[in-house]
């Protein structure tokens, strides 16, 4: 019995949440490999050989794997998963774009957002927008998972001494063309892989206040900005910046959230984070209920009161 994860990377290194990925493929016990698809991708692979806890990696290197697109990585997941019990993705949109098509091609049901191992066929997964935990078993002699990130620790990004193996691609299923990408510059951590948080509401009122107010506490913090769902469907944030069940799931060590009301669906994003600091008018807000520390404010006298005080 061994476990496969399907690394998430850039053809360069491996992203953090792959990290994450590989302790959840050690809980399932047995070997863990990684696969890697990419092109010209030899240094992502050596970076996955040095993760602790992999015994082995496969790097399938072809044109086609360049830019992830599902397609033709399912048919290389595919082609190897005889030998699997396992096959792991972690649930970013990447993973969750992927897995479905391999759970597909192989005739197995996919269990999603897992955040617990129990055993070899048994595991946890949060349902009801995280209101309730699933205890999900199954028979498929091949399991299908994607991993809740902020359910696991990461896995050490060094120390480990697995071998690489060059492995045949499989061929191009021909069902979908790369056209272009634009990628927005950030110079702030990953919103998932972000130690501190800095989230915004529709109480900020307008994209420019949205960043006079919350981007000096975020370079004070060197923190990510996040926003609520209503605060980017009011146009304050862009998307990729939105928290909560219908956005990105967060768990930093610290989350501030300034004017945030604390609906359900933003809760199921972010109330796995280790400190919860709550800003907010309205005495009743839901965000209290969650929160560590809560203050009771204005949030454009608290806010800018802060970043002072903090110097």
């Amino acid at each position: 019995m061994s476990a496969l994860v399907i690394a998430e990377h850039d053809n360069k290194s491996i992203k953090g949440a792959t990290l994450n990925t590989v302790t959840a493929a050690a809980a399932c016990g047995g070997e863990v490999h990684v696969l890697v698809a990419g092109h010209g991708a030899q240094a992502a692979a050596q970076a996955a050989a040095q993760i602790a806890g992999v015994a082995k990696v496969l790097h399938a290197d072809a044109p086609a794997f360049e830019h992830g697109l599902a397609e033709p990585v399912a048919a290389q997941v595919v082609a190897l998963a005889k030998g699997y019990s396992h096959l792991l993705f972690p649930a970013t949109a990447a993973g969750k774009n992927v897995a479905p098509r391999v759970a597909a091609l192989l005739d197995v049901g996919q269990i999603s957002d897992v955040t617990k191992v129990l055993g070899a066929d048994t595991f946890e997964r949060p349902i009801y927008a995280g209101n309730a935990i699933a205890t999900v078993q199954t028979a498929d002699a091949t399991k299908v998972l994607t991993v809740r990130t902020t359910g696991f620790d990461p896995a050490a990004a060094s120390g480990g001494g697995a071998s690489v193996e060059a492995v045949s691609a499989s061929a191009d299923p021909g069902l979908s063309i790369f056209k272009g990408s634009e990628i927005a510059k950030n110079d702030r951590p990953e919103l998932t892989a972000a130690k501190i948080i800095v989230s915004g509401g529709r109480a900020l009122g307008s994209e420019e206040k949205f960043n006079e107010v919350l981007t000096p506490l975020a370079d004070k913090l060197g923190a990510a900005l996040g926003a609520s769902r209503a605060a980017v469907d009011a146009g304050y944030a862009p998307n990729d910046w939105q928290v909560g069940q219908t956005g990105k799931i967060v768990a930093p060590q610290l989350y501030v959230a300034c004017g945030i009301s604390g609906a359900i669906q933003h809760l199921a994003g972010m109330k796995d984070s280790k400190v919860i600091v709550a800003i907010n008018k309205d005495p009743e807000a839901p965000i209290f209920s969650v929160a560590d520390y809560g203050l009771e404010a204005d949030l454009f006298v608290a806010v800018p009161e802060l970043v002072k005080a903090l110097g």
